[in-house]
């Protein structure tokens, strides 16, 4: 075989992978493009939403997923015998749980409330000090969310016949709740039941999508440029 074949053929070996290189740059472009539009309709409906007026949870409870983190208003009784302690949650640096609580409302639903965030105790297996929860029927106002924002796996339970100790058996998914949203706990009829560290909204926050989807745009840019237009220069002059 002649040099001047090899050298082609290595010369379409190179521009085979310089193609599936730029077709790797735009895909990558794409996605970060599709993600930075995904968060910016997410940022978008959190903020409109988490703004509005509170209303009934009963007259959004047949479609939550179209009412996520608005607020809404109930009345039940909470069931401090049932809760759930997530884990690894900070508040001012400082480590913590998040506090669910189950709610038994007046329509015959039963689900989480976030009650807020709570601080550790001096070891793993100290119960936290917990907030005071009136035992009477209240109204409160919370965030709509579903409960699919909410972490799979078994979590730290509270026991009912102790004062201390902590098991860890809960699930803050699929347990003694049936409903497929939980709440965000604003304020109540109850001074106890405005939280000292609510949860929080995220941040809203487009992120560096755009500026990734340039960038793949951009490395697509240099492999047209190095191979493509720079060689036919080069066999322009020869």
């Amino acid at each position: 075989m002649s040099s001047s074949k090899t050298r082609e053929k290595f010369s379409l070996l190179k521009s085979l992978l310089a193609l599936l290189l730029i077709a790797g740059c735009l895909w990558a472009a794409q996605w970060q493009y599709n993600r930075g539009v995904a968060r910016h309709d997410r940022n978008f409906i959190i903020e409109k939403h988490s703004t509005m007026t509170p209303v009934s949870l009963a007259s959004v409870q047949a479609q939550p997923e179209n009412h996520e983190w608005q607020p809404v208003t109930t009345r039940g009784v909470f069931d401090p015998d049932t809760q759930i302690l997530l884990r690894n949650r900070y508040f001012e640096g400082k480590y913590g749980f998040e506090l669910l609580t189950k709610f038994n409302d007046i329509g015959g639903r039963s689900y989480w409330v976030d009650c807020g965030w709570v601080q550790a105790g001096k070891n793993a297996q100290t119960r936290p000090t917990l907030p005071q929860i009136p035992m009477d029927e209240v109204k409160i106002v919370g965030r709509l969310r579903l409960d699919s924002s909410l972490p799979r796996g078994s979590f730290f339970a509270i026991p009912t016949n102790s004062n201390t100790g902590l098991v860890s058996k809960a699930n803050a998914q699929g347990g003694p709740t049936s409903e497929d949203f939980y709440l965000d706990l604003i304020s109540g009829t109850a001074p106890a039941l405005s939280p000292a560290a609510p949860a929080e909204l995220p941040e809203l926050s487009d992120g560096p999508h755009m500026a990734y989807a340039a960038q793949w745009v951009f490395f697509g840019g240099l492999i047209v440029y190095g191979r493509f237009l720079i060689r036919r220069e080069v066999l322009t002059r020869k």
